[in-house]
């Protein structure tokens, strides 16, 4: 299976704290609940958040209207940096043969 070009880029990570850099929901923050490295797009707690109908499967289930969270492209986004407050790139270190994510700006661990 050949890679897309978003699947070497993504700084993004399940679980991560990130900030959003543009759109509707600009400067707010989220934990990212899912990636998807294929797409390049990330689904983050609390942003985007869309309308879905939803049509009942079985017998005493209700349809109807439901807001969750959409996918929307990764580079909207940057992992969020508690040190320097602020949404910042990912640079990797080196440490004990074990590589680590941490803040470009700072070196604080993410």
């Amino acid at each position: 299976m050949a890679l897309t070009k978003y699947e070497k880029k993504l700084a993004v990570k399940t679980g991560d704290t990130v900030v959003v850099n543009s759109g509707d929901d600009k400067g707010k923050k989220g934990k990212v609940l899912e990636v998807s490295k294929s797409e390049g797009k990330v689904i983050v707690e609390g942003i985007n958040i869309v309308t879905k109908h939803v049509k009942p499967r079985r017998q005493g289930e209700e349809g109807g209207l439901i807001k969750t969270e959409g996918a929307f492209y990764a580079s909207k986004v940057n992992v969020y940096c508690a040190k320097c407050d602020k949404g910042v790139r990912v640079s990797h270190k080196v440490v004990d043969g074990k590589k680590i994510r941490v803040c470009a700006k700072c070196g604080e661990e993410l």
